[in-house]
């Protein structure tokens, strides 16, 4: 395995809801125009995705989280000045608080029309959006050892990240409602252990050879080897509706990535467990988020997120420094203390409540939320 530290660069990838402003609820179908003026200054950064009503926008392998944050601004500030040219708006939030899945339609292309004819009416519930995050590391053994490990802290990742505590009207009671529904679809979940590349390799081989799959971008796994690029693919957390809550997390992958390698490096690794382990931790910041407590495995008890915050910036802090990134993974302090999207949204509503508002006005006050939020600090 080569011992080269890897660029460990960095790419941003965003789903939108796209939202009517006069009705709140998802649009139909983003107008061809728009999407033709998004394409026009943007190029291949942004493309139709799943539904009619999603945009996906992705920044250009970026050296550092300063250049992330240039390119991922003005990706959102582009989308939201033609959205609006269109009285519509994005969200960033992997659910619409309200939206009725059974009306959404998939995108007219033949790549979503095998997906939808395969996924049925698994995919008729996938009105979800997310935040993919890859980390340059070009070598393809190193890639496979790293996942092995960083799997541990997926769960530590997704706990800042929640915004999808609303299904059609409803408070789930979860705080990532869409990894339910993601966990619906097959090929799913946290990965397991790979020996090797080769090992990994041959697992998608039984599929794709057999054409169950015709290639590695149909596992949806929350982590993977990216199918496209030299990268290694974050994808368990949910959209962040804040940009700068996006780039802690873009930053806290980064690191932990780059802190990863430095154990190798030095013969060491991180303590691998057993995915239904990891599975009982995964839930647990699904179900509670910021408020959730995780297990400590090393220590064998469940310990507040706000300590496992402080040990991730500990093991992480020569990192940072190498990165050039401290204060944006020094940020995860405050979204710990002060809650996700996820936590701002059910704390909207409930205020809505309590000042009169009927359950559909009080919703409807939760996409404003998310729109002021999504298009704060913008361009």
């Amino acid at each position: 395995m080569s011992l080269t530290e890897p660029k460990f660069t960095v790419g941003i990838e965003e789903e939108y809801h796209l939202v009517d402003r006069a009705t709140r609820d998802l649009v139909a179908e983003a107008p061809p125009a728009m999407m033709a003026q998004c394409e026009a200054k943007l190029g291949g950064q942004v493309s139709p995705e799943f539904l009619r009503s999603q945009i996906e926008v992705g920044t250009r392998p970026c050296a550092t989280i300063p250049e992330a944050r240039v390119d991922l601004l003005h990706l959102r500030s582009t989308i939201a000045r033609e959205a609006a040219a269109h009285g519509l708006a994005p969200i960033a939030a992997s659910t619409h608080p309200f939206a009725n899945a059974a009306r959404q339609r998939h995108t007219d292309k033949d790549r979503y029309h095998a997906l939808a004819n395969d996924l049925a009416g698994v995919g008729r519930r996938l009105v979800v959006c997310g935040m993919h995050v890859h980390i340059g590391i070009e070598d393809d053994e190193l890639r496979v050892d790293l996942m092995n490990q960083a799997r541990y802290f997926l769960p530590h990742l997704l706990v800042l990240a929640t915004s999808s505590p609303f299904w059609e009207g409803e408070d789930t009671g979860l705080k990532s409602w869409r990894l339910a529904i993601f966990r619906e679809l097959p090929r799913t979940g946290l990965p397991g252990r790979f020996g090797s590349f080769d090992e990994y390799r041959s697992t998608v081989d039984v599929l794709t050879k057999a054409k169950v799959i015709e290639d590695a971008s149909k596992i949806w796994w929350d982590l993977r080897p990216s199918a496209r690029f030299p990268t290694l693919e974050m994808r368990v957390t949910d959209v962040c509706t804040r940009l700068d809550d996006a780039l802690t997390v873009a930053a806290l992958f980064q690191c932990l990535c780059r802190m990863l390698f430095r154990l190798r490096r030095n013969n060491q690794s991180w303590r691998t467990y057993p995915v239904f382990l990891l599975e009982e931790n995964r839930w647990r910041a699904q179900r509670y988020g910021v408020d959730s407590t995780l297990f400590d495995f090393g220590k064998g008890e469940l310990a507040p997120i706000a300590g496992l915050i402080e040990e991730i910036l500990e093991l992480i802090r020569e990192d940072a420094a190498a990165l050039g990134c401290e204060a944006d993974v020094a940020r995860a302090r405050r979204i710990a203390a002060e809650g996700t999207s996820a936590d701002r949204q059910l704390a909207c509503f409930k205020t809505a409540l309590a000042a009169g508002a009927a359950r559909e006005e009080a919703l409807t006050a939760v996409v404003d939320h998310l729109i002021a939020e999504t298009c704060e600090g913008l361009e």
